[in-house]
């Protein structure tokens, strides 16, 4: 066996690889620039690939179409969040399990996001698709997606039937709830940073428990 050919073969593959993922890396980062100046439905796929100087076909051998493009990230980021999820601790309670994988991943989150692009354009973009009917209709459907993902892995930590037993859906809806209230008013507000969803977060998850035990009539009583 010839190892220096298989080296060089090697070396080559590896140059390739890297090349096709700094092509992808650029398309990603001019769309979401694009999406973010320019807004989502006013830009066109031949507007990302002029961007970077390559052709329209050559941005569809790396995306399908633009959507995919503006859910790269976020999909990466709900991946860590599945992980995470995954390796937490059998004797944690599910509502307890999912928030600790959503607040102990957020430092991956963070890391692996600005490997793609800056994180503030990537909270720029996020304020996009809540603002975008397209978008937000996607987003809607692949939290979904999300949610039947979650109830299934809690469903297989607790040992149950995901179709015969409703508890795993009903507390990852519950949970998927709370993420949609705190991106809603995230959104909305003046604070756009990634701490500022960070602490959101942990605020309304950290009110779960309390708010349905609480007797809320009883706080505005006489």
């Amino acid at each position: 066996m010839n190892w220096a050919n298989t080296s060089d073969e090697r070396l080559v593959l590896n140059l390739r690889e890297r090349k096709k993922r700094r092509t992808r890396d650029a398309l990603l980062r001019a769309a979401l620039e694009l999406f973010a100046t320019r807004g989502y439905e006013e830009t066109t796929v031949d507007d990302i690939a002029a961007a970077v100087d390559v052709s329209q076909r050559t941005f569809f051998r790396y995306f399908a179409g633009k959507e995919e493009t503006a859910f790269f990230v976020p999909r990466l980021a709900e991946t860590l969040v599945v992980e995470a999820l995954r390796t937490r601790p059998p004797d944690e309670v599910p509502l307890e399990a999912l928030r600790r994988a959503v607040l102990e991943s957020w430092d991956a989150i963070n890391e692996a996001i600005e490997e793609l692009v800056p994180i503030e354009l990537h909270m720029r973009v996020y304020r996009v698709i809540e603002s975008t009917p397209a978008l937000l209709a996607a987003h809607l459907r692949r939290s979904a997606g999300l949610e039947e993902q979650l109830a299934c892995i809690i469903a297989e930590r607790e040992g149950l039937d995901v179709d015969a037993d409703p508890r795993p859906r009903i507390v990852v809806a519950l949970f998927g709830g709370v993420i949609r209230v705190t991106e809603r008013l995230w959104s909305a507000g003046d604070d756009l940073s990634l701490d500022g969803m960070r602490e959101l977060t942990t605020t309304y998850l950290d009110q779960v428990g309390p708010a349905l035990a609480g007797n809320w009539r009883a706080e505005h009583s006489p």
